[in-house]
């Protein structure tokens, strides 16, 4: 999931963001739209060179190509490994309204990734949301996030499955690059002691995490050093030894800047842990715009998502260079 060079395509959008990502470009979110925009992903010539694997949704896990063959074995005959989202979206906090947790989808879990597992999953992901804002997070918020993406963890791994913990410190807001760090060394470290008190064994799970940037809302702009450094920073304080790897999530980020993001911090490297990407938007932005749900737009749109893959694929190794865009 982590091998060098490589990195995780996030295609796992719920029925309500894919609807909006579609909309965008004036394609209805049918399920045939669904299914042929993921197919022309996932179909992409030399995929499993520059990504080693695929968050599905439960929608997608099920779909076939449109000759027939599961999305599952196309991906596996490419040499990607295919995972699953299974957490069911986030909800308000109870007695904290504007904070989100994610305790949809813990009951009846392990039935769920028994499924999953029949349908050919090798991993899950489990996100949580913490938000930043005047007196938030609470400490009951970082910890209920951290305690449930435990509970989660330990039941993938009981099914056979990797899980992917995802603790998402989000961008938005006005608050500074110095609070997101703060806040994240807080999240990051409760979801290890719960990681632990659980039982998660830590070298078979890989980490989903958010990159050191100030907020949208701050009217800040860090560099692609001063991100790198905070980042580097952070991980040196809070992630074990034995975490095989952290694959970022692009959070908001621009194509372009989450790739250069990604190759300043692994220059800063080697690391004990192997740093790489598990993006949605930022892979998948520019190729929906080429695509715009028609046929003949589709090995343009390949080549797009491919160049997207393979400059990410340079940044996991610290080789990539802007002027690569060209």
């Amino acid at each position: 999931m982590v091998a060098p060079g490589k990195g995780i395509l996030a295609a796992d959008e719920s029925l309500g963001t894919i609807e909006k990502r579609l909309i965008k470009i004036n394609v209805p979110s049918t399920e045939e739209n669904r299914r042929a925009y993921r197919e022309m992903l996932f179909t992409s010539p030399g995929i499993g060179e520059y990504i080693s694997g695929v968050i599905l949704f439960d929608e997608t896990i099920r779909q076939k190509t449109r000759g027939g063959v599961p999305f599952v074995k196309v991906l596996q005959q490419a040499g990607v490994i295919p995972g699953i989202k299974v957490d069911m979206g986030t909800k308000e906090m109870e007695g904290s309204p504007n904070e989100k947790v994610t305790t949809a989808g813990l009951e009846g879990l392990a039935d769920r990734l028994q499924e999953y597992v029949r349908l050919g999953a090798k991993f899950a992901k489990w996100r949580a949301v913490i938000t930043i804002g005047d007196e938030l997070p609470t400490d009951a918020n970082i910890r209920q996030n951290a305690k449930d993406l435990a509970a989660y963890a330990i039941e993938c791994q009981r099914a056979g499955l990797v899980p992917m913990v995802e603790p998402e410190v989000l961008m938005d807001g006005a608050h500074s690059q110095e609070r997101c760090e703060e806040v994240s060394e807080k999240a990051l470290r409760a979801v290890f002691e719960e990681l632990n008190t659980a039982g998660v064994a830590i070298s078979g799970m890989i980490l989903k995490t958010n990159m050191i940037v100030p907020g949208k809302a701050s009217g800040q702009k860090a560099s692609f050093d001063e991100v790198a450094t905070a980042t580097v920073r952070l991980f040196k304080q809070t992630l074990p030894d034995d975490l095989p790897g952290q694959a970022f999530l692009s959070g908001g980020q621009s194509e372009v800047e989450a790739t250069e993001n990604l190759n300043a911090i692994n220059k800063m490297g080697p690391f004990l842990w192997k740093l790489s990407f598990s993006y949605g938007r930022a892979l998948q932005d520019s190729v929906l715009k080429c695509w715009g749900g028609k046929e003949e737009n589709v090995a343009a749109a390949q080549q797009k998502f491919l160049h997207r893959a393979r400059m990410n694929s340079l940044a996991t190794l610290g080789k990539y260079f802007k002027e690569m865009e060209e």
